[in-house]
């Protein structure tokens, strides 16, 4: 299906340009993209962004670059020579956003900083993403999600008791992705009342932190280090995923009115619901070992599948384990058509629908771009098709 399309994509006739890699640029980007902006990506010539050779897990591409620069349009330009940068400041001089998570420093080098291009531009929208921001300590510091996610705490509230851990998908990028592209967003409609634009700083760190919320006020004022608990929840019980016959299923109970569902309506165990060391969730947190005991003996006389959908009827929160295998036949995607196809250089391939829903306009499922696939009709389109974006440039 090729779902709803009478009305206007959101960004239709926005101009996006960005010198992005890896994730956190990218990401934010997409989004533009998927909300119908026109995304030209300047990428390295021979190698374009890093993110594509990552690995080679769909049909030979990579599986990150594939998931996160769909609907894009691909420059190769050689940004360290002066045509290259000419060429550049030619398309950044038409554009609405211009979004950069280059290394520290790397933009001002090349005379692509913000108050140099706004200069040029008044209501060009400046996003640039940094690791740490542009002042303090760290500012020169290069950054990658790992190293955000530790230096944020985040590592250290995640894990199991005995091993902290990083999340296994790239937490810092995407939060630091998602704020840009809201910003950008934001500016866009400032700039529709005073028809000026805005340069705006996101950081990786920035975005952590803030990710990092209760359990940073946790230590502010209560002085504690919030636990690595593993699936369970620090303050939260029972919460946590519990044996059946066949597996394991997650239940999270968060007050007392669905402790007594639990153990009355799907346990059959009325007389636990005023056990004077289960009454409260924060008695059930004093008395944790004792309450998880006494739930997994309960789950366990159920199949996955029978207590799933006890507890379903119930109304008591649970989720099965699902491993990436479950995800990708999940019925919630399915059932709900959110599976599109996408094109790439080595022919299509499945992607799931942006989380935006518009209830008039299905959002953008454009294909991939090859490196400099769109180099040659970017270059005629500013009336610069006599020679290359640069020395060693490619096009297509």
């Amino acid at each position: 299906m090729s779902g709803r399309s009478e009305g206007a994509l959101p960004l239709e006739g926005t101009l996006v340009v960005s010198l992005e890699q890896a994730v956190a640029g990218p990401i934010a980007t997409r989004h533009l993209a998927d909300l119908g902006a026109r995304v030209i990506k300047l990428e390295r010539p021979g190698e374009g962004d890093f993110a594509r050779n990552y690995d080679d897990a769909v049909h030979g591409l990579a599986s990150h670059f594939v998931w996160l620069n769909r609907s894009k349009e691909s420059l190769c330009v050689d940004l360290k020579s002066e045509r290259g940068r000419r060429v550049a400041e030619a398309l950044i001089d038409r554009a609405d956003v211009f979004l950069q998570n280059s290394a520290p420093g790397a933009t001002a080098r090349l005379g692509l900083d913000a108050e140099t291009l706004r200069a040029r531009n008044p209501r060009l929208v400046v996003v640039d993403i940094s690791g740490y921001g542009t002042a303090g300590p760290k500012a020169a510091r290069k950054a990658y999600d790992m190293l955000i996610q530790a230096e944020s705490g985040m590592v250290s509230v995640t894990g199991t008791p005995d091993t902290p851990t990083k999340t296994g998908v790239p937490s810092a990028d995407i939060a630091a992705g998602l704020y840009a592209a809201m910003s950008a967003l934001s500016a866009l409609y400032r700039r529709e009342r005073t028809g000026e634009g805005a340069a705006v700083e996101v950081s990786m760190f920035d975005s952590a932190v803030e990710w990092m919320g209760h359990a940073m006020y946790m230590q502010l004022y209560a002085g504690r280090q919030v636990p690595r608990m593993g699936l369970s929840h620090a303050a939260i019980a029972p919460y946590d995923a519990y044996p059946t016959r066949d597996g394991d299923i997650l239940i999270g109970v968060q007050n007392d009115r669905g402790w007594r569902t639990l153990v009355g309506e799907v346990f059959g165990r009325e007389e636990y619901a005023d056990d004077p060391r289960f009454r409260t969730n924060l008695e059930r947190v004093r008395h944790r070992a004792e309450c998880d005991a006494f739930v997994a003996g309960q789950t366990a006389r159920w199949s996955t599948a029978e207590l799933d959908e006890r507890l379903a009827e119930a109304g008591i929160p649970s989720a099965r384990l699902n491993r990436l295998s479950d995800l990708v036949e999940h019925p919630q995607l399915s059932e709900r058509d959110r599976w599109r196809t996408v094109g790439t250089e080595r022919g299509d391939i499945r992607a799931v629908l942006p989380p935006m829903t518009f209830g008039d306009v299905e959002l953008r499922m454009g294909p991939v771009p090859a490196l400099g696939e769109q180099t040659a009709a970017i270059l005629r389109e500013l009336g610069l098709d006599g020679e290359p974006a640069g020395e060693g440039d490619t096009g297509r």
